[in-house]
């Protein structure tokens, strides 16, 4: 009797996964693990070019196959492969295939993982950039941090990205959001129909092993991809602000920082006087976080959920944040160390954790429940699964119910089937 054969998925990727360097990349090994579990056929492409830090697929059964924009050899692979999931990460993905995928393999259940809002992301930094320019105090950023949904709705609304990046949730089957906050601005402000979504956050197990404790750390730590822009942000508010407050209490103090893509204008901070050490790239993250005593996040805008806390967690590390450092991470629960809105209180607070044995343990203690409570991928990767089929099996009523997704892939596919035709014609004509 033959067997059934496995359930296809093609992840098309903005770029190769590199889980040493970023979330976002700790993120697509996360969902590409939980396929393979299923026993599923995984194929991953993307159109970048190699990464530094870039994960070896094939070694875990996963076919990699570099794919091209603007070329019709997407077409041939994507009808010879049959998938019968397609999964885009980032909404650039499926503008620049989705429509292909549509017309090659109709039947194929498209699926956007989003990651965060980029268009949240970037309507909080030009917030930022507003704020900083129209004042000098480089302390108090309350009024930036966790305001109301409808006013992230009025800063997102206008902006060309906003519009980009919810038509195509629309135009998607369903949408992988990683944070429950998102959720709520886009049912609740943008009216996108909670059918849509499926809300998957970070998936990780409690660690085995006790974490070290107290005595046996030292130094702060502050880690993150350099080429993402609120990592960037949160340096520079350490050195010129926030280390110096810190400095002023524990003189001797020191400071570690990492970062894949570490650029000159970031390695020009080193500054081993003032314990302010930029480390370049750590090949093990999880080992430098374990050792150090406490994690400084300094996040002044930025969206989704960040893996540097949920690492934290993982390694019994408390940390200090701000409200976007947390945003969507703790629900009810405290936090695993502090939430703090201006630099005075993130400097008191980092202190007074790194110098209190009981607080310090206290948040080690909650950072550990809520990785059980809200991280486990043995709760979040079955639901996935699940969620996923459920698609397929429902996939005639999931697209008969969006009109609104059919509307959009009528009037944008068609606008960016011809736009990609032309190029590959005049790409043909130059060659």
């Amino acid at each position: 009797m033959n067997q059934p054969r496995a359930t296809r998925i093609l992840v098309i990727g903005y770029v190769w996964p590199e889980p040493k360097s970023s979330a976002a990349g700790g993120y697509v090994m996360q969902l590409l693990g939980t396929f393979l579990q299923q026993g599923w056929d995984v194929t991953f492409s993307s159109p970048a070019g190699a990464g530094e830090h870039q994960e070896d697929l094939t070694v875990l059964g996963i076919r990699e196959v570099p794919i091209e924009l603007n070329n019709s050899s997407f077409d041939a692979f994507v009808s010879d492969l049959a998938p019968d999931i397609v999964l885009f990460e980032q909404f650039m993905m499926e503008e620049q295939f989705g429509w292909r995928v549509e017309k090659h393999c109709p039947e194929a259940l498209r699926v956007l993982a989003t990651q965060d809002l980029q268009s949240l992301r970037h309507a909080r930094h030009q917030r930022l950039k507003d704020r900083l320019k129209a004042s000098d105090d480089d302390n108090d950023f309350s009024a930036l941090f966790a305001p109301a949904l409808r006013e992230e709705f009025e800063l997102m609304a206008d902006t060309d990205l906003a519009k980009r990046e919810i038509a195509a949730l629309y135009r998607c089957d369903l949408n992988l959001m990683i944070s429950e906050v998102e959720i709520e601005l886009l049912v609740e402000q943008f009216k996108v129909p909670r059918s849509l979504l499926h809300g998957c956050p970070l998936m990780v197990e409690p660690p085995s092993a006790a974490p070290a404790p107290f005595e046996a750390r030292a130094n702060f730590l502050s880690i993150g991809n350099f080429r993402h822009a609120p990592n960037w942000d949160a340096v520079l508010w350490l050195k010129n602000t926030v280390w110096p407050l810190i400095r002023q209490q524990l003189p001797t103090a020191q400071l570690h920082i990492y970062g894949a893509y570490t650029p000159p204008k970031a390695t020009a901070l080193h500054n081993a006087a003032q314990g302010f050490h930029v480390m370049n790239w750590a090949e093990d993250a999880l080992q430098v976080m374990s050792a150090a005593r406490v994690l400084l996040a300094p996040l002044r805008f930025g969206a989704g959920i960040k893996g540097k806390n949920l690492d934290a967690m993982l390694c019994g590390t408390p940390n200090v944040t701000t409200p976007i450092g947390a945003e969507g991470m703790h629900g009810e629960a405290d936090w695993p160390g502090a939430i703090t809105r201006t630099a005075r209180e993130f400097a008191d607070q980092a202190v007074k954790l790194y110098t209190d044995q009981a607080l310090w343990q206290r948040a080690q203690a909650q950072g550990l429940s809520l990785l059980t409570e809200r991280y486990r991928q043995s709760v979040h990767g079955p639901a996935l699964i699940q969620r996923l089929s459920e698609c397929r099996q429902h996939l005639a009523d999931i697209r008969r119910d969006n009109f609104t997704g059919s509307m959009l892939r009528h009037h944008q596919h068609k606008s960016t089937q011809y736009m990609a035709q032309w190029i590959e014609a005049k790409n043909r004509n130059v060659q």
